[in-house]
């Protein structure tokens, strides 16, 4: 299979003059559905546009960005899969040793805020292109939003890119309609009713919904939470209105998301032919690290109800699911067994709550009404259709299928959600089938306070899975076991809370946490605001925030408290709230005594050993 261009003598060998449309993205190369670049070339192809791809170009200079040449109609923009400050730092921001999405983990191959650089490149070498930005930096950053590399507010990302329009979403829709009307013959500068995207203008819509300007949520913390609540309750595509922000004397306009695709939309991107192979470039670096967990892995749907605080994916992709039918995801696997690298292994059906697929509202003229940014939290909605048979039916197809020897679920499941399935035939499933020996979920704490401000389920729902999935392993008489993942310094999250989580993970769990991280501010989130504001945008209360780095890393010691390399943060995390009592040989205690050990030499010299 051919990969989308990438130089001019990729251009020659398909007897092209020039490109339509050029795809700039901060990583690497791979065609793979998995990785936004490929999905959006290849939807752009199918219908017939010549797409390019330049992966990664030198930001120093305006070679890389002219080495396709001049496109007819715009330049795609992407930042990649990941923001770049999440891709480049640590939640203590300190750099990171290696780039998942770049040729042999390489790092430095991507400047900092890409989306920004690249664009402004684009600018430079061809004046009057368009330039449309897109991808999760630019969906996540494309109002004003707090930045917590640079512990600022920042305005909207469209201004500092000089970009003429971003697109926030998925995009693949939006992408191709903005090329139909180009191509068609019509000024990008007066394409504004595109639902998903955001653009510049000196004058307000009408019936547009106005936030607190950038110059004011900058400056006051209250507006800015109060710009948070308005933003959370405007994700429903069939209800939300256009929101306006003022930046100087611009407006900075957000139309509508954009509406659910149906399954036969979602179908024809992902049937579309990927080589699930990083370019043929990279094979000197061993190719890209990030495409060998996912290689083989299968999307079933998009969106999540979830609604988690700290999350961005509602956001992104939308609280309605949008699921690939059965046939397409069944059709997708069979693909995979005769692929050269296929080893009868599918480390992943789902997406980032697997067990969502197929699931949605009874009355959805209800759903099309609703303000609320989680379908389960604080209560699991009345109206929600919780019937788990969609997933158990398609993981009998795939099971069925010649070639394929194991079919896991490692994407994590919404434990609340699997213990509203009264039949318990999909925990009986999953567990006997599609677990490789652990499970992965997020319950990310256990105090109940703490909880309700991650909009997460509290510890009486997760210590009823874990008793549900002992006793079906029990049935099934196999030994497996849960990887939780916990969140520590969350906002509202005090020493007194870390260490009642210290003591359940002590008390209730088999495996020892290892997958623990400090709570990392990213645009956009209702967690973010009570990161920098010390508001809960929801109700207005303040709220607690352990921001200093001595308590953050403390928290996240406690947690850890096993590692002989936080001992000593440990006994200083204690001692700190007065629970002195923990420190010791006993049974209950999380660390011992510090020894201290002295040499008496008296006059004599000490031997060296």
């Amino acid at each position: 299979m051919d990969f989308l261009p990438i130089n001019k003598t990729d251009l020659k060998a398909r007897g092209w003059d020039e490109l339509d449309v050029i795809i700039v993205s901060a990583d690497a190369y791979v065609d793979h559905p998995a990785w936004a670049a490929a999905i959006l070339g290849r939807y752009l192809e199918h219908y017939g546009y010549r797409v390019g791809i330049i992966a990664q170009p030198d930001w120093r200079n305006l070679d890389d960005i002219k080495s396709l040449g001049q496109p007819r109609l715009f330049f795609a923009i992407s930042g990649g899969n990941m923001d770049s400050m999440v891709n480049h730092y640590t939640a203590d921001k300190k750099r990171r040793r290696e780039d998942m999405y770049s040729p042999g983990g390489k790092t430095g191959l991507r400047p900092d805020r890409p989306t920004i650089v690249y664009s402004n490149l684009v600018r430079q070498a061809y004046p009057g292109v368009p330039v449309v930005i897109g991808g999760v930096e630019a969906s996540m950053r494309r109002l004003a939003h707090y930045d917590y590399w640079g512990d600022r507010v920042r305005r909207s990302i469209l201004l500092d890119s000089r970009a003429d329009l971003l697109v926030y979403g998925m995009g693949e829709h939006n992408l191709l309609e903005i090329a139909r009307r180009l191509k068609g013959g019509q000024d990008i500068a007066y394409l504004r009713n595109l639902r998903g995207t955001c653009y510049l203008s000196l004058n307000m819509p009408e019936n547009a919904l106005v936030l607190p300007s950038f110059e004011e949520v900058e400056r006051d913390g209250k507006d800015f939470a109060r710009a948070t609540k308005m933003i959370q309750e405007e994700i429903n595509p069939y209800s939300a209105r256009p929101l306006v922000q003022k930046h100087g004397e611009r407006w900075l306009v957000q139309n509508p998301p954009s509406l659910p695709l149906s399954s036969q939309q979602l179908d024809e991107i992902y049937e579309l032919s990927f080589a699930r192979r990083s370019h043929p470039s990279y094979e000197a670096w061993g190719g890209v690290p990030g495409l060998r967990p996912v290689q083989f892995s299968i999307v079933t749907h998009r969106g999540c109800f979830g609604g988690c605080a700290f999350c961005s994916l509602g956001q992104h992709q939308g609280k309605f699911i949008q699921n690939r039918s059965l046939l397409s995801v069944v059709n997708e696997a069979r693909s995979l067994t005769v692929h050269p690298d296929f080893k009868g292994t599918i480390p992943d059906v789902g997406a980032p709550s697997a067990n969502m697929y197929g699931l949605k509202g009874f009355d959805e003229k209800l759903c099309r009404q609703c303000k609320r940014s989680s379908c389960l939290i604080p209560k699991v909605c009345e109206n929600l259709d919780t019937d788990h048979m969609p997933s158990v039916e398609l993981w009998q197809k795939l099971r069925a299928i010649k070639g394929i020897k194991h079919c896991f679920v490692s994407s994590g499941v919404r434990y609340d959600l699997v213990l509203r399935d009264t039949s318990r035939r999909y925990l009986r499933d999953l567990c006997n089938y599609h677990v490789s020996g652990q499970l992965k979920i997020a319950p990310e704490h256990v105090a109940e306070k703490v909880t309700r401000n991650m909009h997460k389920p509290g510890k009486s729902e997760y210590l009823r899975f874990i008793q549900a999935f002992k006793e079906i392993n029990q049935v099934l008489d196999k030994d497996q076991y849960l990887i939780p993942y916990f969140i520590s310094a969350h906002p509202g999250c005090d020493l007194q809370d870390t260490l009642e989580l210290a003591e359940f993970v002590r008390d209730n769990l088999q495996y020892y946490p290892e997958q623990v991280q400090n709570f990392t501010p990213t645009p956009m989130t209702a967690s973010t605001c009570m990161y920098y504001t010390g508001i809960n945008p929801y109700n207005g209360k303040k709220i607690y925030v352990p921001s200093g780095e001595k308590e953050r890393r403390w928290q996240r010691a406690l947690l850890q408290y096993r590692n002989k390399k936080n001992q000593d943060l440990v006994r200083e995390a204690l001692q700190a709230c007065g629970r002195e009592d923990m420190i010791g040989a006993g049974s209950l205690c999380l660390v011992k005594e510090k020894r201290i050990t002295e040499r008496k030499t008296g006059n004599k010299p000490v031997k060296k050993r």
